[in-house]
């Protein structure tokens, strides 16, 4: 006699994998891959990244802003004509202050009290934003703001030449700031483990020290290596090799445009981020919406223009490049804040 069959079949038990297990497998193999190469060949891969991601990557910062500016600004207008008004005077003046030394003598000391000035300019806007949005809903309690100011500027007037390059050092760190807003706006269960992975950031400049602090410096003496290894902190940072210098900046560099040209935009953008449909500026009218279209027009001109620029004169483009890139470093400013 037959046995009869049974009914249904055992399930066999599946291994669910974390929501969060590929997104963190990608972050740290971008933060290994990124810091591996910058120590190997940090000025074949800072002019790379530069030349690659450095047009684009403002494109797109301007886009995602565009998305996070409110269509009627109400109760905010003081604040963000503040932040514009910051953004287009601090540029300027840092852009005027080569003109300004060569007027007032144009030695050391000059150069060390206007940049002084300015960075106390910028210490006074951002904490005179700061002490607007803390009246916004949510309103933020910061007893510490105007203290921490008034330390910023003594340090300002201290080492004004180590300050601004703290700056540079700071400002690829920002982009994280705004994945890490962003991803408890859209997709918070995520949020642990991309935080998590940020114990991988400062492991791979201890990393980078350990292996190329005490190296030699980098060779060559023509312009480009001269440039990319002062804006670094050649001659500032004591102590520490220029191979260092360029790579841990270089591996920062390569994750603020990671954000900005991939993640960023794949979180809050979409896939068509020239389409302005979705930008709330863009409902008021169609002529609001003709306008931003046109802006972000030229700004792919812009871009355009540098990747011509990088192949004609890549040094010459690079520090134009970097000094109207100031407005943008700026920019994130008041949009930071409001994610605070």
């Amino acid at each position: 006699m037959a046995t009869p069959l049974p009914r249904s079949l055992p399930t066999v038990p599946t291994m669910r994998v974390p929501a969060a297990a590929l997104p963190t497998a990608a972050a740290l193999a971008v933060v290994a891959a990124a810091a591996f190469v910058a120590g190997a060949f940090p000025i074949a891969f800072s002019v790379a990244i530069v030349f690659l991601f450095a047009g684009p990557h403002n494109w797109l910062e301007s886009r995602y802003f565009l998305s996070r500016m409110p269509g009627r600004w109400g109760r905010l207008q003081g604040y963000f004509l503040l932040g514009i008004g910051g953004v287009v005077t601090l540029t300027l003046t840092m852009i005027a202050l080569p003109a300004v030394a060569t007027a007032l003598g144009d030695g050391p000391e000059t150069w060390r009290m206007l940049l002084a000035c300015w960075n106390s300019a910028l210490v006074l806007w951002v904490a005179t934003l700061a002490s607007r949005r803390a009246r916004q809903r949510p309103r933020r309690e910061w007893p510490w703001l105007w203290p921490a100011a008034c330390l910023a500027i003594a340090a300002a007037w201290l080492w004004p030449v180590g300050w601004g390059l703290g700056l540079v050092y700071l400002h690829p760190l920002l982009a994280l700031a705004f994945l890490d807003a962003e991803l408890g706006r859209r997709r918070p269960e995520l949020r642990p483990a991309y935080r998590r992975c940020l114990v991988a950031v400062p492991a791979a400049i201890v990393l980078l020290a350990w292996r190329l602090g005490a190296a030699p410096d980098l060779a060559g003496s023509d312009v480009l290596t001269a440039q990319i290894t002062r804006h670094a902190g050649a001659g500032i940072v004591p102590h520490l090799s220029t191979h260092f210098l360029v790579a841990a900046h270089t591996f920062l560099e390569m994750l603020h445009y990671a954000v900005w040209c991939v993640a960023l935009p794949a979180l809050a953008i979409g896939g068509r981020p020239w389409r302005v449909g979705g930008v709330p500026l863009a409902r008021r009218s169609a002529a609001w919406r003709r306008g931003l279209g046109a802006v972000l027009a030229t700004g792919a001109v812009v871009v355009a223009a540098f990747w011509v620029g990088f192949l004609v004169d890549y040094p010459l483009t690079r520090s134009l490049y970097f000094t109207l890139a100031l407005a943008h470093v700026l920019a994130e400013v008041p949009f930071l804040l409001r994610e605070a």
